[in-house]
């Protein structure tokens, strides 16, 4: 489990980092669409939703959340106002303080998408199978799988890029042009 975490962690971050990257007014112009609207779910719903992200430690993907991007946002404010990198520093410290814990919402959210993709039975349904031996094997081995089919995934692109390349630069001879 700690791979997959590492993994959509990194990809998390990844994501978050780069809009905190992205100049306030740029965001506005390439804002992705908007969550759809979640529904209230019931409290069991909600209840078999935080289990089955607590056997899959979801809280991994988002527990550095809050600091990794206090930090992002003091790196853009230096960026313009470094003559206040040991102000901002401090501010760091304070900021992260303050918004600790926040993290937290993000759980809350996604048992909440949890409960609007699958119905109370299906959450119920779905907790019995990760308790299941066949379950704890998909916790415990998918993680790894999902690492070895990026890797897979990676040098597939690498090696397909280059064919890419070598019918490009083909197509182009054929025009009387080497690149």
């Amino acid at each position: 489990m700690k791979s997959l975490s590492r993994i959509l962690s990194a990809a998390g971050l990844a994501v978050g980092l780069a809009l905190t990257g992205i100049p306030a007014n740029a965001q506005q112009k390439q804002a992705p669409a908007a969550a759809p609207a979640l529904k209230p779910a019931s409290p069991a719903a909600l209840a078999a939703a935080k289990e089955i992200l607590a056997m899959k430690n979801a809280s991994a993907m988002y527990a550095s959340a809050v600091p990794n991007l206090v930090e992002q946002t003091k790196n853009v404010l230096l960026q313009s106002n470094l003559n206040y990198q040991k102000d901002l520093n401090e501010v760091a410290v304070i900021v992260a303080k303050n918004l600790a814990g926040r993290e937290k919402e993000i759980g809350e959210g996604m048992a909440q998408v949890y409960a609007n993709e699958f119905t109370e039975q299906e959450l119920k349904d779905l907790v019995t199978f990760y308790k299941s031996p066949l379950g704890q094997k998909l916790l415990s081995h998918e993680p790894r799988a999902i690492q070895f089919s990026m890797s897979y995934m990676n040098q597939w692109a690498q090696a397909f890029a280059e064919t890419v390349n070598g019918q490009f630069r083909a197509e182009m001879k054929k025009r009387g042009k080497d690149i």
